[in-house]
């Protein structure tokens, strides 16, 4: 990327009323985003879902002065960058129709591995939140996955310093500029995290941790990722928005129970009982419904002669047979049964041979 093309996507994020939607919509008509600032009003506003309101001050001198004091920062500091289009931006967070147009990087990312995992939570883990999570990770090693999280109290720095034990590439999400560290207890672990790992923001220097910031930056944590997990969390909190946004991405969202009587657990009991989680009790649960495990034995799935399938296994093979790959979801309320029921229905099926599981809760008939 260019100088010019840097600046550009920086003057464009520095507009009000102008997202990271509508900033694709303008860079797809436009070509290029220098040109969007070449491209006359008029022909912009012929961009269906483009109105007055969006680009009335797209080309006021306060956002480019304001952009070329940001490049200023980032060639002082010397971060890195990465344009949605480009090859090194993250791969899951690239379908994301609100995903940033630009993102700031620092550490030592590799994105090269499939398995890309979220894990959010309360910031007031308890002991049980604290040994589950680093059971989870430790049984998740030999697969190798990256971990991603938000670097705040609780959960989030519980599992990435539990991924930097089991010597797993971790990467912080963070709701502020790359020159500064929230909370700054945390600055102790920052290089740790660079050396295998690192962080993204698509914040400016000039951005402070507000709470705004860090509801926005949650869309990141969840679309990065191929699976959100939730260890703990209380009715309300920042990790069910990261859950919702999840699932508004179609992206499969994990939920750790808990007793019926504890606060840091109501969010996560409310998630699965709403049908909007899987329970997760263990890494074989995870490893299981991402067909992590069946991917990395690559071992063909024969069908048996003359299986007997019951009721529900004959209708749900009868439905794969006729439409062919189907999700969790679809299956469940094809066959008007609980997700629940129908997860458990499909294990013995697999183990029959007379179905097999695909990436993203897909099932298909063999």
């Amino acid at each position: 990327m260019t100088t010019n093309e840097l600046l550009a996507l920086l003057r464009l994020q520095h507009v009000p009323n102008v997202g990271d939607v509508t900033a694709k919509k303008l860079i797809a008509f436009c070509k290029s985003p220098e040109e969007i600032f070449k491209t006359k009003r008029q022909h912009l506003l012929s961009i269906e879902g483009i109105g007055t309101h969006a680009i009335k001050s797209l080309y006021d001198i306060e956002h480019l002065e304001a952009a070329e004091a940001e490049l200023n920062t980032i060639t002082k500091n010397d971060w890195e960058y990465s344009y949605f289009m480009d090859e090194d931006y993250p791969n899951y967070l690239k379908h994301c129709i609100d995903g940033p147009i630009l993102l700031f990087k620092k550490g030592n990312i590799d994105l090269s591995s499939r398995r890309v995992i979220s894990v959010v939570g309360t910031r007031n883990i308890t002991s049980y939140g604290q040994a589950f999570c680093e059971k989870f990770i430790e049984d998740l090693a030999p697969l190798d996955p990256i971990i991603v999280s938000g670097f705040a109290y609780g959960v989030d720095i519980t599992v990435q310093r539990a991924a930097l034990k089991n010597k797993l590439q971790t990467i912080g999400c963070l709701a502020h500029g790359l020159n500064q560290i929230y909370p700054k207890v945390h600055s102790k672990y920052v290089m740790e995290v660079e050396k295998n790992g690192g962080f993204y923001t698509e914040f400016w220097s000039t951005s402070k941790p507000d709470r705004e910031n860090f509801l926005k930056r949650n869309r990141i944590i969840a679309g990065m990722s191929e699976a959100t997990i939730v260890i703990e969390s209380a009715e309300r909190g920042g990790s069910l928005v990261t859950a919702d946004i999840a699932n508004s991405y179609h992206r499969d969202v994990f939920a750790v129970p808990g007793r019926t009587d504890d606060k840091y657990s109501s969010g996560c009991n409310n998630l699965i009982k709403q049908q909007k989680a899987h329970m997760l009790t263990s890494a074989a649960d995870l490893v299981y419904l991402l067909n992590w495990e069946i991917a990395k034995k690559a071992q063909p799935v024969q069908k048996q002669l003359f299986v007997e399938l019951d009721g529900i296994e004959k209708a749900i093979y009868d439905y794969l047979q006729k439409e062919g790959k189907q999700m969790l979801d679809s299956i469940a309320l094809e066959c008007k049964q609980p997700v629940f029921k129908i997860s458990s229905t499909l294990l013995n099926m697999e183990m029959k041979g007379v179905i097999r599981p695909l990436p993203g809760k897909l099932f298909e008939a063999i």
